[in-house]
């Protein structure tokens, strides 16, 4: 059974045992806020089996991934490491195909008044690969394994406010917050927070990959390959369908799209868009599409000159012409990007924000109002990030130049780009999937002390926003506040957000999927090798 959701206080409204839907949170408040409204699955272009079967192995090959990368959940940091930790392990809670926010290894929870304590009662009778009984122990190790000083976590700052995680029985765990947030649930569903079993010694095992998740570790060659064979005694009824999951990495999306046709994979992460209409020809293929909150960044280091200046950052975003960017890059798959990471889907969106447009004299006024005539400046781009984004950041050179703005595009390889050029170089592009609420994607890249704060910008007045915002059960006053987020962003941030991506990827006719995929990642939230099968 999932898990079901108490109300807090002034949220007294029947919860579902399903857990809270799009549909609700559409309708009226709800008690953890979240956000992904409007997202959905736009299409499948083959009809899909109405039985699971079981069998088979599934080769999937995906976008990203790099030789440096580890089994360790704090340090994930692509897509290879996402789709790798959702088939390990699970979580407290999750998303599923519909975007419901349920229980996964949490049964159920419920917070006090003020949000600032959360119970959660977990599920009993799951087993780690390894035999081990899944108990509350191992809760507080994964949780404190991404806290403190000394983590490396990429969820740091999701999870800074614990002040305290209590193992209050075998099957019990008490999360005590320094302030309210009314989005905790929400936040173990981020792709670091798979739970690991505790070491005995208050850390976690990480790097045998046990987990209790629908398949257990075979093989692991960092930046090459992942297989799994399938959980034996996965929890999970009516999931798990394949007797093995192969996970290659295939970075050049020619090359992937190759091995999806040729029959040397079963699914491709991440489509070539230019060739789109090509691939919907093969009748072997069948091609997904979901809209999503990810969205394409080209950050700017606000410490380093000329970055440092706003009017140097307005000008590059007047520079820009995004619906070119979208109608060409995309390829139309997509929504136009205002600067800041809030999705025309997500709930709290600021549709009362003017919309920045191409607008090379306002890039003039801005360099002028630097004490600037011209500017010129480095773009360190690789297709890493995002297909096209080299060809963006050529595009983006063409539009700057009407405004007195040199942009040097420099290419760079693909491989190594998110350790070698992301949060080194001054200005460059990067990329940021989907994220459950606004407070999720706002602490993790624009909050001032998070470590994955691409452009190092510190605003005291925004931060003071994000935890007020986390306190707040006033759905009218919380949207008063996210649209305040958004316009400091917009206008004084340091990245420049062109557009929102809709995830397109393909599959062989032979893998058959249900109804709805989950749109905060490609390849249904990557929860594939769980949620489909071969026909």
């Amino acid at each position: 059974m999932a898990g079901q959701i108490m109300a807090g206080p002034a949220q007294d409204w029947a919860r579902a045992p399903g857990g809270v839907g799009r549909r609700d949170f559409l309708a009226g408040a709800t008690a953890l806020g979240l956000s992904l409204g409007a997202l959905k699955t736009l299409g499948s272009r083959r009809a899909e089996a109405a039985t699971p079967k079981k069998g088979g192995t599934f080769r999937v090959g995906v976008a990203g991934g790099a030789t440096t990368d580890t089994l360790d959940p704090a340090l994930f940091d692509n897509e290879a490491h996402i789709f790798i930790g959702y088939t390990l392990r699970n979580n407290l809670t999750e998303l599923t195909s519909e975007d419901e926010l349920v229980g996964e290894l949490a049964e159920s929870w419920e917070a006090t008044p003020d949000a600032a304590t959360w119970t959660f009662e977990l599920r009993k009778g799951v087993e780690f690969h390894n035999g081990k009984s899944f108990e509350a122990e191992d809760v507080v190790a994964t949780l404190n394994h991404h806290r403190g000083e000394e983590t490396r976590s990429g969820a740091k700052a999701l999870f800074q406010s614990i002040e305290e995680i209590v193992a209050d029985s075998p099957h019990r765990v008490v999360v005590k917050l320094s302030s309210g947030n009314a989005d905790f649930p929400a936040l173990l569903t981020d792709y670091h927070m798979g739970i690991c079993p505790s070491d005995g010694a208050g850390g976690i095992d990480w790097a045998s990959g046990v987990g209790t998740g629908s398949y257990a570790l075979a093989e692991f060659d960092p930046g090459v390959r992942f297989f799994g064979q399938r959980n034996p005694n996965y929890w999970k009824e009516g999931t798990a369908h394949f007797d093995a999951v192969d996970m290659q990495v295939i970075l050049d999306v020619a090359a992937r799209t190759s091995a999806l046709t040729s029959g040397a994979i079963d699914a491709n992460s991440r489509c070539d868009l230019k060739t789109l209409s090509l691939l919907e020809k093969d009748e072997n293929v069948a091609i997904d599409e979901t809209s999503s909150a990810s969205h394409a960044t080209m950050p700017m280091d606000v410490r380093t000159a000329p970055f440092d200046n706003n009017d140097v950052r307005l000008a590059l975003k007047y520079a820009l012409d995004r619906e070119e960017i979208l109608q060409k890059i995309n390829r139309g798959h997509g929504t136009l990007g205002n600067d800041h990471p809030i999705s025309p889907g997500m709930r709290y969106f600021n549709a009362d924000l003017p919309q920045r447009a191409y607008d090379p004299e306002k890039a003039r006024f801005h360099l002028k109002q630097a004490g600037l005539s011209e500017l010129k400046v480095r773009l360190h781009a690789a297709d890493a990030p995002f297909l096209g984004a080299v060809d963006a950041a050529v595009l983006f050179r063409e539009h700057a130049a009407k405004a007195g703005i040199d942009i040097e595009v420099v290419r760079e390889p693909n491989d190594g780009f998110w350790n070698d050029v992301w949060q080194k170089k001054p200005f460059l592009t990067s990329n940021w999937g989907a994220r459950a609420t606004e407070d999720m994607i706002f602490t993790t890249v624009y909050y001032g002390e998070a470590p994955w704060n691409e452009t190092f910008w510190r605003h005291e007045r925004f931060d003071e926003l994000l935890l007020e915002a986390r306190t707040e059960l006033d759905q009218a006053r919380r949207a008063e506040i996210y649209g305040e987020m958004q316009r400091i962003v917009r206008d004084e941030g340091g990245a420049i957000v062109p557009f929102f991506h809709n995830y397109v990827y393909a599959r062989s006719t032979k893998v058959q999927h249900g109804p709805s995929l989950g749109s905060t990642w490609a390849l249904d939230g990557h929860k594939a090798a769980e949620r489909w099968w071969f026909a």
